[in-house]
Parts: structure tokens; C-alpha cells; sequence
């Protein structure tokens, strides 16, 4: 894979694919497609903290696919500003998906306290484990993106 840090221009086409940090869109994508589905099967006893749960997998999700679409259409025309867009978009989702793993974790936690529901209490593991991993995945695209944005 090319390091996309010496070029500070977005590739385009096919090329996201091979780049990084714009590999990361498939597993983000894949990841919090996993956090929408658990989240969404699991039942909601707490509707305020995993509707927050649920917006920032759903955002996120369709913020991800938007952006790959567009890069792999071209549609951005190779702009700095597009550089701008995509750090931003990348450190919204980081913190977005960091207070969502948390918000989960806690929900978990307060389920794991009856041990009546603990079929869910198995759901909502899987998605705090894959709620942290979306939110490192987000992190490490950012962290790559913001270098990006600095050298363009």
C-alpha cells in the first residue's frame, strides 16, 4: 500500500482502495454496519443512551459509504478543500463513535446487573467490543487524515 501522508491530494477511483488511510472505509463501514445491527436486535432499556448508540452507527455509516462513493466517482476533483472535509468528517465519526462506546459500555454494564436478561446482556458485548474497535478504526483515519490535511 502507498502512504497517502507524501501525497496530499485524495486518490481517486480505484485508488482509494489501495491507499491508506482510505482502506479504512471498508472495515469502518463493515464494523459499524455491525454496531447498527446488534444495537438494533438488542431491546432497549435505556432508549436515550442507545438512541444515541444508534445515530452515531447509523451517521457514520452513511457519512463512510457517501465519502468512498464519492472518491471512487471522483466527484471531489482533487481539491484541498476536500482534504479539509474528509479530516473533519474523520475527527467528527472518532469522537462521535468515542462517546457511542462508552455510552454502550455503560449500558452493558447496567444490564450485566440482572442476570435475568442475560442473552442481551450478550448482544450488547458484541457491541461494545466492536464499538471500541469502530472507534479505533475511526482514530487511526484521522490521525492518517489530519497529517494529510497538514502537509496539503
Amino acid at each position: 500500500m502507498s502512504s497517502s501522508t507524501s501525497s496530499s491530494t485524495l486518490p481517486s477511483g480505484l485508488a482509494v482502495l489501495t491507499t491508506f488511510p482510505d482502506v479504512l472505509f471498508i472495515p469502518e463501514i463493515i464494523i459499524g454496519g455491525l454496531v447498527w445491527i446488534l444495537v438494533a436486535s438488542s431491546k432497549v432499556p435505556y432508549p436515550m443512551l442507545q438512541g444515541w448508540v444508534m445515530f452515531v452507527s447509523v451517521f457514520c455509516f452513511v457519512m463512510s459509504i457517501s465519502l468512498l462513493c464519492l472518491y471512487l466517482c471522483g466527484a471531489h476533483g482533487g481539491g484541498s478543500c476536500w482534504v479539509a472535509l474528509d479530516a473533519i468528517c474523520q475527527c467528527t465519526a472518532a469522537l462521535f463513535y468515542l462517546s457511542a462506546a462508552v455510552l454502550e459500555a455503560y449500558t452493558t454494564y447496567s444490564l450485566g446487573l440482572f442476570p435475568i436478561l442475560a442473552h442481551q446482556y450478550r448482544e450488547n458485548i458484541a457491541a461494545v467490543v466492536f464499538a471500541f474497535v469502530a472507534t479505533l478504526l475511526y482514530v487511526i483515519h484521522k490521525v492518517f487524515s489530519l497529517l494529510r490535511w497538514k502537509s496539503s
